[in-house]
């Protein structure tokens, strides 16, 4: 006879309460269903992990304090903890932790601090740093990778002068994925990727046949370059809608060159947003659609114009300077979508 199964885990569990029902639960049972997940993420972090990651411009994804305890995900996929937390976990004064940071690249460290990097390099792992220095929003925070979490927890456990009983019992909890998943199903994480499709596909959804036969309109148009922000690290949403810069610089181009007379009158359409979209209080919105005939004239001013001629690099860079978007993720996706300009010899 079975025995009661506990409901999964969830975000406003206490950290103890979530580490030890982590041990009763069921793989399928932990959100979101990582055992449903059939595409990873298309940019996880290596085994090599760097301690500039933060400093360079890749930030956090998600992040809750649970029980007082920091932790996350890096935009990459890299779930960490804060030191607090990995001290907790560990059962030792955070204080023994700040100082492993401290020492991790003195030429002569603690004992503890070498056999924590030998349990890193004994699964392949390099750690230049402890931490990943990085910020979340509103003050600098050290997050320790899930990787040296696990090292640190694995050595307080078994290999410590005086192991600690509540290292040895979560490790042997967390050992493998299961840290990981515990992280990404308290800060509602999804590996799979697909929660950061959502608000496009939404809108797809609203729109994807709006425009009248024979016509076509910019935000179809413009799939190729949402899909590459996205899978960079941008969250597109209310606050981030590409295709309205698209719009706004081919209407311009439009009126500029006349086009009406080579390929007809443009049209106005309606286009709806989702209600999670503040702009749907106002719908349905006036938008502009163009004549079928115009489409292959749009496509080459798109690349031409738009992406190689600077404006689409000009708009990711002010979304940048007003704080918006990291910086690498705008690094990124300019050298996914923007061509690479060939020098010419230097005379």
């Amino acid at each position: 006879m079975s025995g009661k199964r506990e409901p999964p885990l969830k975000f406003d569990m206490s950290f103890d309460e979530a580490v030890r029902r982590l041990g009763k639960t069921k793989p399928e049972e932990l959100g979101p269903k990582p055992n449903n997940i059939k595409q990873v993420v298309a940019r996880m972090p290596s085994q090599q992990l760097d301690p500039a990651q933060g400093r360079l411009g890749l930030t956090i994804d998600r992040a809750a304090e649970i029980d007082g305890i920091g932790m996350g995900v890096m935009r990459d996929g890299t779930a960490f903890l804060t030191g607090r937390g990995l001290a907790r976990l560990v059962g030792i004064e955070n204080l023994h932790i700040r100082t492993i940071g401290q020492e991790w690249n003195d030429p002569n460290p603690k004992p503890r601090t070498e056999e924590i990097k030998r349990l890193l390099a004994k699964r392949g792992i390099t750690a230049p740093a402890a931490y990943i220095e990085t910020n979340d929003g509103q003050r600098m925070i050290h997050a320790y990778p899930e990787a040296v979490c696990l090292a640190v927890l694995e050595y307080y456990a078994f290999d410590a002068a005086k192991p600690r009983e509540v290292a040895r019992d979560n490790y042997r909890t967390l050992a493998g994925k299961a840290l990981r998943d515990l992280i990404y199903s308290q800060v509602g994480y999804d590996p799979s990727g697909q929660n950061r499709f959502k608000s496009w596909h939404d809108r797809i959804a609203l729109n994807f046949q709006s425009a009248p036969r024979g016509f076509f309109h910019v935000f179809n148009e413009a799939h190729t370059i949402i899909y590459e922000l996205i899978q960079s690290g941008a969250e597109i949403g209310e606050k981030f809608v590409v295709d309205i810069s698209i719009g706004k610089v081919w209407a311009a181009y439009w009126t500029e060159n006349n086009l009406d007379q080579q390929h007809g009158q443009r049209k106005t359409f309606p286009h709806n947003y989702p209600d999670s979209h503040p702009q749907a209080k106002s719908n349905p919105q006036e938008s502009w659609c163009y004549p079928l005939d115009a489409l292959g004239a749009f496509r080459t001013w798109l690349q031409d114009v738009y992406i190689e001629g600077g404006k689409f690099s000009a708009y990711l860079k002010g979304k940048v300077s007003r704080g918006e978007m990291p910086p690498s993720v705008a690094q990124l996706a300019i050298s996914t979508i923007v061509p690479p300009q060939i020098q010419g010899p230097k005379t």
